[in-house]
C-alpha cells in the first residue's frame, strides 16, 4: 500500500526536504538545514511544520459531552466554548489508548488525534458513537504547527488580532485572507498556535509564512528532539497501552471532578496509582559524556536492570545527550545517579527534573 501524503507534498520537495515513511504517511524529517539547526531555530524564532498528517474530527450533537466523558477522564463540562484540553482515551485496566487534544469550538468538539493511532481511534469513537452524535472526519483540511517565542510576532505582521488569546484558546482567525481555526497550542514547549486550514489553501499559507525572515522550516526529526527536551510524551514511547497516566507523567488530564467520581475508565487502577504512587514514573535523564542512549536501553542501579529508557538522543537545547525514562520512584530524585546498558562499556546518567528545558507557553 503506497504512503498517503499531505497537501504539502510538492512544498517540501520543492524545499529541499528529505522524506520518509511515517505512520503510513510521506513525511519531511529534516529540511538541508538540518534537524540541530532546524531545532535550534524553533527554540530561538519560530518553526514552521506540517503536522497534517493527524486526524482532525468533529462531532457534533447533543450526546457528544457524554460520549467522550465516557471514554476519557476529563471533565466535559470544564471546556468552555473556545477552550482546548489535552486528553486521553483509556482502557478498563487504565492503559492510554492513544493522547489527543479536545477543542469546543461552535457548540462542537474538535478532536486531533496521533496520526500513528489515527485507525484506532476512529474505530474506537465509531464503536462507541451515541445515536445523537454526528462524527465527521475532515480529511479535507491541513494542519501546520507554527511554534517558538518569535510566533506571535510572524502572525501580528500577517494582521492577526491576537488580543486575550492565550495557551489552550481556540478561534477562527483569519489569516492573509485565508480561513483558518487556530489554536494556541504545540508539542515544542514554546508558544505557538496550530493551525488548521482547508487542504486546498495549505501550501499558500506555508508559503507566505515561511517567506518571513523570522520562520524556519521544521521537520518530523527536530519536532522529536523539542518534544522529548520539553518532557512532552509521545504514544508508543511514554504512554501506551500498559501505562497509566499517574506512571506516563500526565496526571494533570485526570480531572479533578473526574478523579472524585472516579467513573472514567480504568479508575481504579490508576487512583489507586494517584494516591498511593505508582511503581515506576517517567524522569527525565542526561548521559554524561557525550554518547547519546538509545529507546529501550535498560537502566541500572546497583547492577541491578531497574528501568529503561523511553525516548533517548542528542538535546540540542543542552548541546548533550538527553533522554526520558521509566524508574522506580525512590531512584527518581533528580541528582541520583544511574547506568545505561549501553553496547561496550556502560554510560553513566542523572535522573533530571522534567522538562529538561524550561516551558515559555502564554498562559492567561
Amino acid at each position: 500500500m503506497e504512503n498517503r501524503r499531505t497537501p504539502l507534498y510538492d512544498f517540501h520537495q520543492e524545499h529541499g526536504a528529505r522524506i520518509v515513511p511515517f505512520a503510513g504517511w510521506d513525511m519531511p524529517v529534516q529540511y538541508p538545514a538540518g534537524i540541530k539547526a532546524e531545532h535550534l531555530a524553533t527554540r530561538a524564532s519560530c518553526g514552521l511544520f506540517d503536522v497534517s498528517h493527524m486526524a482532525q474530527i468533529e462531532l457534533r450533537g447533543a450526546g457528544a459531552d457524554a460520549m467522550m466523558a465516557s471514554l476519557t477522564p476529563t471533565d466535559m463540562g470544564a471546556i468552555a466554548e473556545g477552550r482546548v484540553r489535552y486528553s486521553l482515551f483509556l482502557n478498563e485496566t487504565g492503559g492510554v489508548l492513544d493522547d489527543l487534544m479536545i477543542a469546543r469550538l461552535d457548540g462542537n468538539l474538535h478532536l486531533v488525534v496521533n496520526a500513528g493511532r489515527a485507525d484506532h481511534d476512529i474505530a474506537h469513537l465509531r464503536a462507541n458513537l451515541a445515536d445523537d452524535v454526528d462524527m465527521i472526519l475532515h480529511e479535507d483540511r491541513a494542519l501546520l504547527a507554527l511554534q517558538g517565542p518569535s510566533a506571535e510576532d510572524v502572525l501580528a505582521r500577517l494582521g492577526v488580532d491576537l488580543a486575550g488569546f492565550t495557551f489552550m484558546d481556540v478561534r477562527h482567525l483569519d489569516i492573509n485572507g485565508i480561513a483558518t481555526v487556530v489554536t494556541r497550542s504545540g508539542y515544542t514547549g514554546e508558544d505557538g498556535f496550530e493551525i488548521s486550514l482547508a487542504a486546498s489553501d495549505a501550501a499558500s499559507l506555508a508559503a507566505t509564512l515561511a517567506s518571513i525572515d523570522a520562520v524556519s522550516l521544521v521537520g518530523l526529526g527536530a519536532r522529536d528532539t523539542l518534544r522529548m527536551e520539553a518532557g512532552l510524551p509521545l504514544w508508543g514511547h511514554e504512554l501506551d497501552e500498559t501505562i497509566n497516566p499517574v506512571v506516563g507523567g500526565v496526571r494533570f488530564a485526570l480531572s479533578k471532578k473526574r478523579r472524585e467520581a472516579r467513573d472514567f475508565p480504568g479508575a481504579e487502577a490508576i487512583m489507586h496509582d494517584y494516591e498511593n504512587g505508582p511503581q515506576r514514573q517517567l524522569v527525565g535523564l542526561l548521559p554524561v559524556g557525550g554518547r547519546p542512549v538509545r529507546d529501550g536501553t535498560i537502566l541500572m542501579h546497583e547492577d541491578r536492570d531497574i528501568g529503561h529508557v523511553s525516548s533517548g538522543g542528542f538535546a540540542p537545547s543542552l548541546d548533550a545527550p538527553g533522554a526520558l525514562g521509566f524508574v522506580p520512584p525512590q531512584l527518581a530524585v533528580a541528582g541520583t545517579q544511574l547506568m545505561a546498558a549501553t553496547r561496550g562499556a556502560p554510560t553513566p546518567i542523572t535522573v533530571a527534573s522534567l522538562p529538561l528545558v524550561p516551558h515559555r507557553y502564554k498562559r492567561g
